[in-house]
């Protein structure tokens, strides 16, 4: 979190960056050795070795045994959008951004990009279901080698504001054993003491999710600070607009298990599949450490270019499959915000890569082939 910590004295930093500001100084090293079997930094061990983690903390390995208490322990999957397919493709910059951000990739050009289409949880073999989560990983990759990661959804707003919200709700929401639903008591706790939650559900109910992966809008969410070549900063969030026409959710009257993944493979082996990069711009005023709060509709936007899948693959080494998604591993002319989500994703993403790495890999569940045969 060094941007929008360089000011702060040590006693003025929110519990929750104390926790996880030191773990993101080592999001790019980890970043950048995550990527095609290349074996990454624990940062998580860093982080002890430091000593910059309390024992009663929050820590990522807390996190990452509490998905395993949720949903199991799936040996080589992600702990957490464990359901996914990796893709392959291209982002094509307008130089429409580069009055705001210096950085490569919004100069006018085409860079290459390693994507994966998830589901939210933690079961890798879940069957398909239209209100479950979407997410897209991008890996932005330019000549110099400098890298840009974010991992998107399709929701306008985050649920939590903060780590511990996230990890109450994940305690709260752990199905109870018969229902296959989590405990409606323990669900309501929670949201007593969480109106933030409460408020952006109502905003996620207001956004019924599209009929599949091709036609989702997915969100950044957090927000990023943006800087241009005379050094002046503006805090921007970032979305992806589909290019291609759905509708409302509505899975056919006889479906397979996997039968959203099954339609994105179909729809690319028909054509490229299209999206509109666009950045919105914050004023004064406007949060940049609460993802649950959306900014108003009224704030300027730019479309920075397009995002187009050329491919998809089945999750096999060499792939997306060991790409570390860390949304704090970002190009000179962007930095993170004072966010506290961004500082915790990235050190659990970190013990969660670092889990899998060392473990055997199972078949993933959604096969390509098959599909295409």
């Amino acid at each position: 979190m060094e941007p929008a910590d360089r000011d702060r004295e040590p006693d003025e930093t929110p519990p929750d960056q104390r926790r996880f500001g030191a773990l993101t100084r080592r999001g790019a090293l980890l970043g950048m050795g995550a990527v095609a079997g290349v074996a990454a930094v624990d940062v998580g061990g860093f982080a002890y070795a430091g000593g910059w983690l309390r024992p009663d903390s929050l820590t990522p390995p807390v996190f990452a045994d509490r998905f395993e208490h949720v949903y199991g322990r799936h040996d080589g999957f992600r702990r957490n959008h464990a359901k996914g397919l990796s893709a392959t493709g291209v982002f094509e910059s307008t130089g429409a951004a580069a009055a705001i951000c210096r950085a490569a990739f919004f100069r006018p050009g085409s860079f290459p990009l390693t994507g994966r289409f998830s589901l939210g949880g933690g079961l890798p073999d879940q069957a398909d279901k239209p209100d479950t989560v979407r997410g897209l990983g991008l890996l932005f990759q330019d000549p110099a080698g400098q890298q840009w990661r974010t991992a998107m959804i399709n929701f306008p707003v985050f649920t939590d504001r903060t780590p511990q919200g996230f990890y109450e709700r994940l305690l709260a929401s752990k199905a109870v054993p018969g229902t296959g639903k989590p405990d409606p008591q323990k669900m309501a706790a929670f949201l007593d003491r969480h109106p933030e939650t409460v408020a952006a559900m109502k905003i996620i109910k207001q956004t019924p999710p599209s009929t599949g992966f091709a036609d989702s809008t997915f969100h950044g969410l957090n927000a990023f600070l943006f800087s241009n070549g005379a050094g002046a900063t503006v805090p921007v969030r970032w979305s992806a607009h589909p290019q291609q026409a759905g509708g409302p959710a509505a899975p056919p009257a006889s479906v397979g298990k996997d039968y959203l993944f099954d339609a994105l493979i179909g729809a690319v082996a028909q054509r490229p599949l299209q999206w509109r990069f666009v950045l919105t711009i914050g004023e004064p005023g406007d949060p940049t450490d609460d993802a649950t709060r959306p900014w108003p509709a009224t704030r300027r936007s730019i479309e920075a270019g397009s995002i187009t899948i050329t491919g998809v693959q089945t999750e096999d080494a060499g792939n997306a499959r060991d790409v570390n998604f860390d949304p704090t591993v970002l190009p000179d002319g962007i930095t993170v915000s004072d966010d506290p989500l961004l500082a915790a994703r990235s050190a659990v993403y970190a013990r969660s890569f670092t889990r899998r790495a060392e473990e055997p890999k199972s078949p993933s569940e959604v096969n390509v082939h098959q599909v295409r045969s």
